[in-house]
């Protein structure tokens, strides 16, 4: 059932309606504002809409770096079950 979560984002509340734990939104919900606060520090002075599309974008590519290197890493895993498994037949 979804519950009501009050959060603040750069100064403005919002309540985000979720499935989730208030603990997850809320973190969820600092880590954007995390991210905006970072942008707001490196850029000129610029609009929200423009922070929070820089943000966005910032946050995408964490997302597809992690996503990368978890993919990579299951690659890896998968090669080295089947290694294994081999292994343990043929010695079987």
């Amino acid at each position: 059932m979804k519950k009501a979560v009050d959060v603040e984002i750069m100064g403005e509340k919002f309540t985000v309606r979720s499935d989730a734990d208030e603990s997850h939104v809320r973190k969820v919900a600092g880590y954007v504002d995390g991210k905006m606060q970072e942008v707001m520090k490196t850029t000129r002075p610029v609009g929200k809409s423009s922070v929070a599309m820089l943000a966005a974008l910032n946050i995408a590519d964490e997302y597809q770096r992690l996503k990368e290197s978890y993919d990579a890493t299951m690659q890896r895993l998968n090669q080295l079950s089947r290694r294994l498994s081999t292994t343990l037949t043929e010695e079987g």
